[in-house]
């Protein structure tokens, strides 16, 4: 009867054996002992596994516990996976405004540098050097 009551006490509060040993401070393997009848908890655990669920430790070993799908419990299940998933879109929001905003800052940064370099480019042509020719001197020949 035990057994199964943790059982259907663990799975009402939507607990798996991991969470529930946690909470216990044991290891999961002892709630699947407990859970299969192999072996039984020790008055004092009990007590803390009746704080865990808020049920009376009679409750605990009395008779099988009903199944409940109390629709509070299903509504406020639903209400953790809609926050988990507004926090997901908002963090997914700000990655991909991140990567908008970078791509947008490498974008202007490579035009400036585009501009700088062709700034400089036609600077420099503009200063060509100029060479001067001078023309030949003209050579007098006198005949004799």
């Amino acid at each position: 009867m035990f057994n199964e009551n943790l059982k259907t006490l663990r799975k009402a509060k939507m607990l798996s054996q991991e969470e529930l040993a946690i909470r216990l401070k044991v290891v999961r393997q002892t709630i699947s002992k407990w859970e299969k009848g192999l072996s039984v908890p020790d008055a004092d655990m009990l007590i803390r596994i009746s704080e865990v669920f808020e049920v009376s430790v009679s409750d605990l070993l009395g008779s099988p516990l009903e199944k409940e799908t109390d629709t509070n419990i299903i509504a406020e299940q639903l209400s953790r996976i809609n926050e988990q998933l507004a926090i997901k879109n908002r963090r997914s929001h700000l990655i991909w405004k991140t990567i908008f905003f970078i791509t947008i800052v490498m974008i202007a940064i490579n035009l400036l540098l585009v501009i700088i370099g062709s700034i400089s480019y036609y600077s420099f042509q503009t200063n060509t050097t100029t060479t001067v020719v001078s023309e030949p001197e003209e050579v007098i020949i006198q005949e004799k």
